[in-house]
């Protein structure tokens, strides 16, 4: 649901509400019909003339202050390097880099800006907790809706254990511990596959199939980072292994290619990137670049690295029971040779689905497997087929196919698909009396719509599948053509797959265990995979080399290294090699803005005051509307130095250029409170408020501002407010527990 030009021809002939509403459906049978001439033109158009626009064209009250940052940056020859926050501890303030870097949904971002006091009286602000957590890059910022801090890939160095090449080392498996389904899954699959148990990464998130964008950042994205980070796994760790349990689909808007509904699956695809400080917004499909649809045969063969391609190729591990994914990974130990491939065609179906059907078996017979594939073109249904290892069909969308289960018996190791918009939609086990439905007959739907589901595919006995949790489009499915070939010249299920797929951050999720290879002939010696470590920057040398050319625009070589080893100490809990790494890294660059705005934040929250205005000072002199420098150089002066008029000037200069961004507007309301201007801080705040209303800390700082002009209702309805996102507040804020008796008091009696 991104914006791209090419096919435009819906997957399947239904799909939710919303994508209806936004002119998304996809239909088949005697509703598309009128609809056929118009996708078959478009249809026409390959996958290989579609330009993803890139996405971020959308602006929202979370990236307005990128734009200025950026451009501001940009007048600076320091300008180019990626924004970061630190990793605070406790509920300490936030910094505004969680705002600015568009990473306040990250687990990485603390829970509050860098802008206010929690009181009058309680006014210090533990915005950086030291270099034993983990900080992220700070500095010029790009615009960006979703992403994982920097230091979700440093290594610890000393953990990157050699290992046999593409084996259960080069796996990390994802857990929900609040799933029993997760966990026995996990054991299991472990167990089978040898996954060491620093490859297993623990986290706890919903059991729902959807999940919020925010939660998934915190919850799913940042700690899977982390988890490779901890086991030093930025170029070892190739396959990200989800488990039933952990969620499919991110909660977006449904508004066709430029939605930003995706699975959870294939955003975390993007997780190396992100890692990289590689600009990945969220809002549209992008290109794969592991995509081989230009591949020669005989290249698909050539196992995944890094070095191919910087991404994770994600799979999961689901179906409808427990005892359905068991089943599952057995058959992937067991996989074989052996098999029938069968291709089911739409009849009379002028579509690019047929043609790469037609393709695939093509291109099999051309490799010498002709006699092991069936195509069907006509308007028969393939049933009943014996030893099968490849299937694919239009599924629901061939209205010739009315059954749920064909009756196929899969060999292990067999590869499944269907051009169905939503067959991934859900893994929750349907009534065993529900049947494929029509799309004009709302009772006959599950789960939203009445199309096949991926996990009957599992049932009837697959080893690796894939499907959508939203529509895809027509040229945005795995494509047959491709998928095949690679597989049966030696490509592990998750390459065949990858290699099929066109678009990354869009619809589509694998099922299957990534080491399920059972043509695999040519394997990778371990330092093919993982070359060993950068001893400039302690980081794994294939990402080293990556994030150095990538990394600080103008910026000094020296500076940039010195801060990429800062990153990897403070990983390792260093805080000595990480002081000095940092201190390192602004000596070597008077403009490296990372390093003096985070010198500037650690000297801050250790009370060096002087030092900390320096730094922001020194930002200034050449960078002088850097919002961060003019946020935090306000708060101190106001606070610290008990100088709110002068720091009023710079606290109104950041809320210009940010163009009201509240963190800022957070700690302008609070100079204009300690003024004595409450009039003003109360506009301030609730300008602040209304942009973020599940801030807690812009809800407290209003309802202190608010009790001040005595307006006790307001106070107390912010004040609930606050405590409703947070029930614990009292327990951790004193001045809270203040503010209710004040309030309760001032109350007039019933």
């Amino acid at each position: 649901m991104r914006s791209l030009t090419g096919s435009s021809e819906p997957a399947g002939r239904d799909v939710t509400a919303a994508s209806r509403a936004a002119g998304t459906s996809a239909c088949s049978g005697a509703g598309a019909r009128d609809l056929q001439a118009r996708r078959d033109s478009l249809d026409e158009q390959t996958t290989s003339g579609i330009e993803v626009r890139r996405r971020g064209n959308r602006v929202d009250e979370d990236t307005k202050l990128l734009d200025v940052i950026r451009q501001e940056e940009a007048d600076h020859h320091h300008g180019a390097f990626t924004a970061r926050p630190a990793d605070f501890s406790s509920r300490a303030a936030r910094t505004l880099f969680c705002r600015t870097a568009g990473s306040a949904s990250t687990p990485f971002c603390p829970n509050r800006g860098m802008g206010l006091a929690a009181s009058r009286r309680n006014l210090t602000r533990a915005s950086y907790a030291g270099f034993n957590t983990e900080l992220l890059r700070a500095g010029s910022m790009f615009r960006r809706l979703s992403t994982v801090g920097l230091f979700t890939g440093l290594l610890l160095i000393g953990g990157n254990k050699h290992a046999a090449a593409q084996s259960g080392a080069n796996v990390l498996v994802v857990v929900n511990d609040a799933s029993e389904a997760s966990r026995t899954i996990a054991e299991y699959y472990a167990r089978k596959r040898a996954v060491p148990a620093t490859n297993i990464c623990h986290l706890t998130t919903s059991t729902e199939d959807t999940i919020e964008r925010l939660d998934f950042d915190r919850q799913i994205q940042g700690p899977t980072g982390r988890c490779i980070a901890a086991m030093s796994g930025q170029d070892r760790i190739l396959y990200i292994v989800l488990t039933k349990g952990v969620p499919i689909r991110i909660q977006g808007t449904s508004s066709g290619r430029e939605g930003t509904v995706s699975s959870v699956d294939s955003e975390l695809t993007l997780l190396y990137r992100r890692q990289l400080g590689v600009n990945t917004p969220i809002a549209g499909p992008l290109p794969n670049p592991y995509f081989a649809a230009n591949l020669p045969v005989n290249e698909h063969a050539k196992p995944f690295t890094h070095e191919r391609a910087g991404i994770f190729l994600v799979t999961r591990l689901d179906g409808f029971t427990v005892e359905d994914v068991l089943g599952l990974v057995d058959r992937s130990v067991a996989s074989q040779k052996e098999g029938r491939i069968l291709l089911d065609s739409r009849a009379s179906w002028q579509a690019s689905g047929n043609t790469w059907l037609k393709t695939a078996a093509e291109t099999l017979k051309s490799i010498g497997l002709g006699d092991r594939v069936e195509l069907d073109e006509s308007s028969r249904v393939l049933k009943n087929g014996e030893s099968v290892l490849g299937y694919y069909s239009w599924g629901s969308n061939d209205p010739a196919i009315k059954d749920r289960n064909l009756n196929h018996h899969f060999v292990p190791g067999a590869l499944a698909a269907m051009f169905v918009s939503s067959d991934a939609r859900t893994f929750k086990e349907p009534p065993a009396s529900w049947a494929l439905g029509e799309t004009n007959n709302p009772q006959t739907y599950y789960a939203g719509t009445p199309q096949s589901l991926t996990g009957d595919l599992i049932r009837a006995g697959v080893t690796g599948t894939a499907g959508h949790v939203a529509e895809p489009f027509l040229d945005a499915t795995i494509r047959p053509d491709i998928l095949f070939p690679a597989y049966v010249t030696g490509a592990n299920l998750a390459e065949a797959f990858y290699q099929a797929m066109p678009y990354l951050s869009w619809q589509t999720i694998v099922i299957g265990d990534p080491l399920c290879a059972p043509f695999r002939t040519h394997v990778l010696a371990t330092e093919e995979i993982a070359p060993g470590m950068d001893s400039a920057t302690e980081l794994p040398a294939l990402f080293a080399a990556r994030r150095l050319k990538l990394g600080g625009g103008a910026a000094k070589r020296d500076a940039l290294t010195a801060y990429m080893r800062f990153e990897s100490r403070t990983s390792r809990g260093n805080a000595a090699g990480a002081r000095q790494a940092l201190e390192e890294a602004g000596a070597a660059d008077a403009r490296f803005t990372p390093a003096h705005l985070l010198l500037g934040m650690h000297y801050q929250q250790e009370g060096a005051i002087d030092r900390a205005i320096e730094e922001y000072r020194g930002i200034l002199a050449y960078a002088p509307n850097q919002v961060m420098s003019l946020n935090n150089l306000a708060y101190i002066l106001a606070v610290n130095r008990r100088a709110p008029q002068e720091a009023l000037p710079l606290a109104e200069r950041a809320v210009a250029i940010s163009k009201g961004e509240p963190n800022v507007l957070d700690t302008l309301g609070w100079i204009q409170h300690l003024l004595g201007k409450d009039d003003d801080a109360a506009r301030s705040l609730r300008m602040a408020v209304s942009a973020a209303p599940d801030n807690v800390e812009l809800r407290w700082h209003a309802a202190v501002v608010f009790a001040s002009l005595e307006d006790v209702a307001k106070a107390t309805s912010e004040l609930a407010a606050a405590l409703k996102i947070d029930p614990k507040l009292p327990d951790r804020e004193e001045d809270v527990r203040k503010l209710q008796e004040s309030l309760s008091a001032r109350r007039p009696s019933r």
